[in-house]
């Protein structure tokens, strides 16, 4: 069995242009996706976060990506996190590092470093 054919990404973005480019690009790259419009969509489906990882953008709605990270942690939910946001600063990089990210990038996203920060996620966990 194909080991990519295991692994699921969750998307979570509130623009919805933003999910279905991401989306496509991350079948294309023979990932399952399951994207959500809101942090409080996701936290509602019941997901495994075995051979999984997270790309959240930092600002969803008036949610925010990184106490989304810091619950899934206080949870001992190991799911890397990537970010990909339009509201870089600072004080948000240096936590979202703090808190383990895999990566952070700033919107419009490369795709080949998204894919390559998403098998870098994959790799450290099977490790």
């Amino acid at each position: 069995m194909d080991s990519k054919a295991a692994q699921t990404v969750y998307l979570i973005d509130s623009d919805e242009s933003v999910r279905r480019a991401m989306k496509r690009l991350l079948r294309l790259a023979g990932l399952n996706v399951r994207s959500f419009a809101s942090i409080g969509e996701f936290l509602q489906v019941e997901c495994s976060y075995e051979n999984a990882c997270l790309i959240a953008d930092v600002k969803v709605l008036e949610e925010d990506g990184l106490e989304l990270q810091a619950r899934l942690a206080e949870a001992g939910c190991r799911v890397p996190v990537i970010f990909v946001t339009a509201y870089d600063n600072r004080m948000a990089r240096d936590e979202a590092k703090k808190m383990g990210a895999v990566a952070y990038f700033l919107k419009p996203v490369d795709d080949q470093a998204l894919l390559d920060a998403i098998a870098w996620a994959f790799d450290d966990v099977g490790s």
